[in-house]
């Protein structure tokens, strides 16, 4: 069960500023709420964090628990290195206001992003896919109904939240550094 909140949580805050939750925002600010689009967001948010889980029960298999250990610790480092670099895209110039468009752009920004991530790291040291995967993905859904919800809010905040995405990209990174020394110190 603590992969499931540890999950949750994660998920939760890498998706505050992320790419999907900007864009539901930039969509639903330009449409006006749009109950499908929060759905497809959700499914392929809950898509993406199964996949992660899969990943893991993949990786896990083959690796003995130091390795696995760190594997997580690499994608804490991905996670803090996605939550630094990479900003949210401009607003679509012309939208579609296709379900089907939506889902694959959505659906690319969340398979990369640092969520699933965090998904994977969590589930790795708790030894908890299942969990984690559930977690990450009420933590996706959340995170989307707010981008949805607080569409306008959002936006305005936009340079607010790239600080704060900067200052958990290095916190991120940092936890990435901590597992690794504390595994080779205990070698």
């Amino acid at each position: 069960m603590t992969g499931c909140l540890f999950a949750l949580l994660a998920a939760l805050l890498a998706g505050f500023g992320a790419r999907d939750q900007m864009l539901m925002a930039q969509l639903s600010a330009r449409s006006g709420p749009r109950p499908m689009l929060l759905i497809t967001g959700i499914t392929t948010g809950a898509l993406a964090s199964g996949l992660a889980a899969w990943a893991t029960r993949e990786v896990a298999a083959e690796l003995n628990h130091g390795a696995c250990l760190l594997v997580a610790a690499m994608a804490l480092a991905m996670a803090g290195a996605e939550s630094l670099l990479l900003a949210p895209g401009k607003a679509p110039a012309e939208p579609t206001n296709s379900l089907g468009a939506a889902a694959i752009v959505l659906f690319a920004d969340q398979i990369t992003d640092s969520a699933r991530c965090l998904i994977l790291a969590i589930a790795l040291a708790s030894e908890q896919p299942f969990a984690a995967g559930v977690g990450g993905a009420v933590g996706t859904a959340v995170a989307l109904a707010l981008g949805g919800g607080l569409a306008r809010s959002l936006l305005d905040a936009g340079p607010m939240l790239r600080t704060i995405r900067r200052i958990a990209g290095l916190a991120l990174l940092a936890a990435g550094g901590v597992l690794v020394a504390r595994l080779l110190s205990a070698q």
